[in-house]
Parts: structure tokens; C-alpha cells; sequence
């Protein structure tokens, strides 16, 4: 089949690919219809490596699908040939103690499509576990399937911070998961949230959002105004730090009310300090977020029920084909693109 490979840092390419997986009693086929690119896939691209894990071998790339079901072992049930369907990329060892405790994301030994060794999605077909593919409603497109990954981030994220119906959110960064941390917020009861960032274009897509108020974080006076305005000088009882950035975990508490939660969403490359005295004055509760669990089945249902909206978020779609195209464009980090998907057909 073919499939789009990272043979090095800097360099991808389609290729002709032999799969050597096997149809299994619990699993199924699926064909591939639509696959986005991740942040991580650009970083793999560009840098070989995220932290430990290198690319010391040729990889397929990609994480995030959707697709159809071709065949199906004898032992599963819920799905059929033809349904549309998105995948959970990770697959734990089910017997693992983590996987028992329902935390199965933390599995030491799970294995993440497209995360080295293991072979990602971009490509015709997949063999993956029923259990870990889930069928789309007729009104949930392919994309939106698409961005059920990115999208179980955010869904890890507002169920770690335990809104509360009519907290008041800060979102710290307007990516992609920024973004859509914000509206997992929403979804999960904020009534409002704010979402920064020091670049404008971005901001405009999530003032697109109800309920989402942009403000661009260079003037930090601002960000400090919106927050008092909205809490009443409380301060808000729920941030997620969707950055990475090392100056602003160091802050982190400063606009948080006491006893607020504070979720360790983006990753910075290097250690990053926090002031603990600030916390400690606060009792700021601090919760930390790896991929997700158990999130897929109630992201699909807000999709479908339309209290999620991603198609704001859909900045380009490129077929296969071009995916060469389409991943040196996500390197080129547009500040107006927010999520760019590949169609195999």
C-alpha cells in the first residue's frame, strides 16, 4: 500500500509500504479516509525526536483518523463492514495495573501510532482493536472524526479540572489545543473563558466561539483587565496552561482565585520553574493531563449533539497526494492555520 514516511528529520516521502499486521478474533480493517496532522507529527518531522523518543528507523506518520471498516474479526460485535468509524490511537496492554485502574493512558507500555517504533495511520489501511474504534453518527463527518484525538486532549483536560456549572476558565495559548481546551471548558459547564495568546490571527478563530474571550497576552495589562472584569477580581477558578512556555508556568498562579485549579496541559522542551510560594498562598490545585482515557464515546456524542464545533478549526484540506505539500506547510507554523487534514482519496 502506500503510505507517507518520515525516512529522516527533514525529509518524508509517499512510499510503497508492506504492512505485517494480521487480522485478529478482536480486531478490525479499516480503509483510511481522513487523517490530520498533529503537532507532534511536525515536530517529528522536522527534529527526528521528542524527548526520549527518536526516529532511528523509517516511520509512518500520523494519529489522527477516521475511515471505514473492511472486515471485522469474528469476535466483534459492535462494529460491522461499512461503518464509518475514528481510531484511539494508543493501545495498552489491557493486563497492565494501570489499564485494571481505568488509566490505561499511562501504561508504560501502550503503543502510540506514530510514535517511535510504531508505524502511524497515513496510509491506505490500517489493522487495528475493535475496542479502540469507535463508530460515527450519520452527522459526524469524517473530518470531525478526524478530530476526535485532538479533541479527547481537551476532554481529558476540562474532566481533570472539575468545572463546576458557571466557573470562569483562562485558557493560556491558542493552538489547536488551546482552542479546543476552551471549548471543553465550555462544553464541560464554564460559562465563560478566556483564551490568550501573543498572536492575533489566532485569536480571531476563537473569537468565532460564544463564550470564548480573546485577548492578546503581550499586553499583559489586559489579560489582567478581562480577568477582573469577568470574575469580579476573584480571579478565575480554572486555567489550563495550554503553552509550554516557561515564563508564563513560572506565573501561573497570578490570575487564579484561592482554592483554583490550575491543568499542566502544554509541554515546555526544557524544565520549567513555578513559584511555589505564589501556589502554596492560593492553595492552587495543580493537575497534570497525558493524552486521554476513556474520553472518545462522550466527545463523539458532543460532536453530534453540535455543542462541539470544529469547523472553524478546519484550516486546509490537501489530498494525499500532496501530503508532502502539506506537512512542510504545518512546518511553516502560519499563525492562521489551526488544524490541516490529508484525504487519502
Amino acid at each position: 500500500m502506500k503510505a507517507l514516511v518520515l525516512e529522516k528529520a527533514g525529509k518524508i516521502a509517499i512510499q510503497d509500504w508492506q504492512s505485517n499486521e494480521v487480522l485478529g478474533d478482536d480486531d478490525v480493517e479499516i480503509k483510511i479516509h481522513t487523517v490530520g496532522i498533529c503537532g507532534s507529527d511536525v515536530h517529528y518531522y522536522q527534529h527526528g525526536r521528542i524527548g526520549p523518543f527518536v526516529v532511528e528507523a523509517p516511520m509512518v506518520l500520523g494519529h489522527e483518523a477516521s475511515g471505514v471498516i473492511t472486515a471485522a474479526g469474528k469476535n466483534v460485535k459492535h462494529l460491522k463492514v461499512g461503518d464509518r468509524v475514528c481510531m484511539e490511537p494508543g493501545i495498552p496492554d489491557l493486563q497492565s495495573p494501570q489499564s485494571r485502574a481505568g488509566i490505561y493512558n499511562l501504561d508504560p507500555a501502550v503503543r502510540f501510532w506514530a510514535t517511535p517504533p510504531i508505524d502511524g495511520c497515513l496510509r491506505e489501511s490500517v489493522i487495528h482493536p475493535a475496542a479502540f474504534t469507535f463508530k460515527l453518527p450519520d452527522n459526524v463527518s469524517f473530518a470531525q472524526g478526524a478530530m476526535v484525538e485532538p479533541l479527547a486532549i481537551g476532554m481529558q483536560s476540562a474532566t481533570k479540572a472539575g468545572i463546576k456549572p458557571g466557573d470562569i476558565g483562562l485558557v493560556i495559548g491558542a493552538g489547536t489545543i488551546g482552542i479546543i481546551t476552551a471549548l471543553c471548558a465550555l462544553a464541560g459547564g464554564c460559562s465563560d473563558v478566556i483564551i490568550c495568546d501573543v498572536f492575533d490571527e489566532k485569536l480571531k478563530v476563537a473569537e468565532k466561539y460564544q463564550g470564548l474571550h480573546a485577548v492578546n497576552s503581550k499586553d499583559q495589562q489586559a489579560l489582567a483587565d478581562k480577568v477582573r472584569e469577568l470574575t469580579g477580581g476573584e480571579g478565575v477558578n480554572v486555567l489550563f496552561e495550554c503553552s509550554g512556555a516557561k515564563p508564563v508556568i513560572a506565573s501561573i498562579s497570578d490570575h487564579i482565585a484561592p482554592g483554583g485549579t490550575a491543568v499542566l496541559v502544554g509541554m515546555p522542551i526544557d524544565p520549567a520553574p513555578l513559584d511555589i510560594v505564589a501556589a502554596q498562598a492560593k492553595e492552587v490545585t495543580f493537575k497534570t493531563i497525558f493524552r486521554y482515557a476513556n474520553m472518545y464515546p462522550r466527545t463523539i456524542r458532543l460532536l453530534s449533539s453540535g455543542k462541539l464545533n470544529v469547523a472553524p478549526l478546519l484550516s486546509a484540506t490537501y489530498k494525499f497526494k500532496d501530503s508532502v505539500e502539506a506537512y512542510e506547510r504545518a512546518a511553516e507554523g502560519r499563525a492562521t492555520d489551526v488544524k490541516i487534514v490529508l484525504e487519502m482519496e
